[in-house]
């Protein structure tokens, strides 16, 4: 005899499937089947005739040739596309009625994606990742749902603990979306005390607006006039030194080393590094930056080191430890010890720019 749904379970699927039902989920422990309505959620409990995860595929097969036509089940093959946002529909909402958890991905990787498909997908499959997936489409992240995601993030950080990519992802994605006020950025950027791959996120995504900003460098009253005049005339190295030594460049310096006090993997490494070089990138070409050296050294020799460290820290990126990642997977205090000699001279600059000259 041919595996079929009980007579009772396709009865109440039918009756249901004719509701505006909203989304879909099972729970295959408990052999219960959830649905989001337009009048609230709704639970069927399942009545197996046979092994449960045949029958489960049963009402599957049911769910998506009522939502897609598609008899077979949602075609879970599909996966790579969907992973990558390839996935087109004309209505991503269908797939939230299959009750697979493959095709709530889809709709989390669509690049069609809203903010009430989003609320049904959340409703569907509330998970970090997805939070994360969802919050970066701007109508998400812009619409009712973006608080929500937001929100979820913020109070699921601390439970990623050392997953340190995981953290960084979720603060870069928290401070794009917008959704984050100054209250839930200072608080993330708390958390950087206990582990500093928090901080991250912050030098890639708000280099100029750190929170809790330090004051300028002590000295750099005495420097300004000149630096802001050179500045003016179109030099970039003093354009970058004003950076350097103000509020913000401070606490982006302060930042940079605190996270190589003790970085854990070679993400935060490598991540960090790029952020500095972007920091602190010059505009000018190669010919022009010695000119522009040239004249802040002769104008202002008390911070000829400090304009060759600003130059120096903005060629910083991840090639700079290249020579040992290529070779090694190490994290933690191996990796540490191995990349030390290359990480000195940038830190030893760090140092320079943060060290007052008067």
């Amino acid at each position: 005899m041919d595996d079929e749904l009980s007579a009772e379970d396709l009865l109440r699927l039918n009756v249901l499937m004719a509701q505006d039902v909203k989304a879909v989920r099972i729970d295959e422990g408990g052999m219960t089947l959830h649905a989001l309505t337009d009048q609230g959620e709704a639970s069927m409990p399942l009545h197996p005739t046979c092994r449960e995860d045949r029958y489960l595929r049963l009402v599957r097969e049911f769910l998506s040739g009522h939502a897609l036509g598609s008899p077979g089940g949602y075609p879970v093959h599909l996966t790579r596309w969907t992973r990558h946002g390839q996935l087109a529909s004309p209505d991503l909402g269908k797939l939230l009625l299959t009750g697979e958890p493959e095709a709530v991905t889809a709709v989390v990787y669509a690049p069609g994606l809203t903010d009430k498909v989003a609320e049904y997908a959340w409703w569907a499959m509330p998970s970090i990742e997805n939070a994360r997936l969802m919050l970066r489409r701007e109508a998400v992240a812009q619409g009712r749902m973006g608080k929500v995601l937001a929100d979820f993030l913020i109070e699921h950080l601390p439970f990623l603990q050392d997953e340190h990519l995981a953290i960084i992802d979720t603060v870069a994605v928290l401070l794009a979306s917008g959704a984050v006020d100054a209250a839930g950025r200072e608080t993330i950027w708390k958390w950087g005390k206990r582990a500093n791959s928090h901080y991250v996120a912050f030098l890639e995504m708000l280099p100029k607006a750190l929170p809790s900003p330090l004051p300028d460098r002590a000295d750099l009253a005495a420097w300004r006039p000149q630096l802001e005049t050179l500045s003016d005339q179109g030099n970039a190295c003093a354009g970058l030194l004003l950076e350097a030594l103000s509020g913000q460049g401070q606490t982006f310096l302060v930042t940079f080393a605190e996270i190589f006090s003790r970085p854990e993997t070679q993400d935060v490494v490598n991540r960090s590094l790029n952020a500095l070089g972007r920091r602190f990138a010059p505009t000018s070409e190669a010919a022009q930056l010695e000119q522009d050296l040239a004249a802040v050294q002769t104008a202002l020799p008390a911070l000829a080191a400090d304009a060759e460290a600003v130059l120096a820290l903005g060629q910083a990126s991840d090639q700079v430890t290249a020579p040992v990642f290529a070779r090694s997977t190490a994290i933690g205090s191996l990796m540490r010890r191995k990349i030390d000699p290359l990480l000195a001279p940038i830190l030893q600059q760090v140092k320079t720019l943060q060290t007052p000259k008067a």
